[in-house]
Parts: structure tokens; sequence; C-alpha cells
């Protein structure tokens, strides 16, 4: 009958300071991805600007307007927004890239025929590749 042999006995035990290495590199990685995501969800929460549309209304034929509220986040920020307007079969008809200033404003958009709406895109600054 053959006796069972111990694997470590067989094939030798691993050396100790492997288990507490393979914990050490473990903890590093973790620690540096959570900082990576600490570091993304702060930088995608805290935009150079930010816009939203109020209101807009079709004033004729060829023009519509929109009241247009951005939030620039300092006061030296060059951004850029886009507002479209639309006809009634959802062809732009009008479009209009301005330069906001912080606070609320009304923008024209003239328009080749009637629209029905108006849609702001959003807005971009420098570094800033998502319009919100």
């Amino acid at each position: 009958m053959i006796q069972p042999t111990d694997l470590a006995d067989r094939y030798g035990a691993p050396a100790p300071w492997r288990r507490r290495a393979t914990v050490g590199v473990c903890v590093v990685l973790v620690a540096a991805f959570l900082g990576w995501l600490g570091w993304t969800v702060w930088d995608q929460s805290t935009p150079q600007v930010r816009s939203d549309i109020v209101g807009y209304k079709v004033v004729d034929k060829h023009l519509s307007t929109a009241t247009v509220e951005v939030r620039l986040a300092d006061d030296d920020v060059v951004a850029s927004c886009t507002l479209r307007a639309y006809a009634e079969d959802h062809t732009v008809v009008g479009e209009l890239v301005f330069t906001p200033v912080d606070g609320q404003s009304v923008q024209e958009v003239r328009t080749e025929r009637l629209a029905t709406s108006v849609e702001l895109l959003g807005c971009t600054a420098p570094g800033q590749s998502r319009p919100r």
C-alpha cells in the first residue's frame, strides 16, 4: 500500500514572503485604482461650464429666440455654446454658435423656414470635450 505524502514534503513549502508580497501588490493596485476613480469622479462633476435652456419662442418664419442659463466656473473661462432650431419634420433649419456670459441671456437663432423647437446642444470649454 502506498502512503499518501504531504504536498509540502513532496514539492516544498512556498516561501512565507510570497503571500505578503502578493497582498502588498494588491493593496498598491487597489489604492491606485481608487485614486484614479476619485480623480475621474471629481473631474467629471466639476466642469468649467454648465448650461440649461430655460425656454424658447418662435418669433416668426425666420427667427426663434432661446433663453439660456450658463454657469461658468471662473470669470476667465472662454466657452462656446450651440443652439439648434428644428422644423416640424425634424430637420435642422437654423443653428447658432455663441460665446456665453455667466448668467441668463436671450439668443436669436435665424432659421431658413418656420421652426417648431429650439434645442441647446450644450456648452464646451477648453479641455472639456463633452457639452454640458
